[in-house]
């Protein structure tokens, strides 16, 4: 199993809540976050200090079954692209284990 977690603009949230729906995925995470990445973002000064802007990005999580990870992955990608600056990241990280508290169902079938 895989986390899949993706910061991207939160203009393109709705394309990409639906391109992962298309996959076959119905279970995910959205909120939104702030941050930058590695890029260098615009600083202000307030009362004489540096202060770094932190723009408002979504963040999506979904895990998912390892066959799944390259379809979800490219999903999110096309339709977050906007081939401007910042359109954002995305992680994959190895999960463990998974447990559904209401059935104890463990492993692939708890997602």
């Amino acid at each position: 199993m895989v986390r899949i977690t993706a910061f991207i603009k939160p203009h393109r949230l709705e394309p990409v809540k639906s391109a992962i729906a298309a996959v076959g995925v119905t279970g995910m995470s959205v909120g939104d976050v702030r941050g930058t990445g590695n890029s260098s973002e615009d600083s202000h000064f307030l009362r004489g200090q540096g202060v770094l802007a932190l723009p408002i990005r979504a963040r999506i999580e979904v895990v998912a079954l390892d066959d799944q990870a390259e379809e979800i992955l490219q999903a999110i990608r096309d339709s977050s692209y906007t081939g401007e600056h910042e359109d954002g990241k995305v992680f994959v990280e190895r999960v463990e284990e998974a447990v559904r508290i209401r059935t104890n169902e463990r492993g692939e079938s708890a997602i």
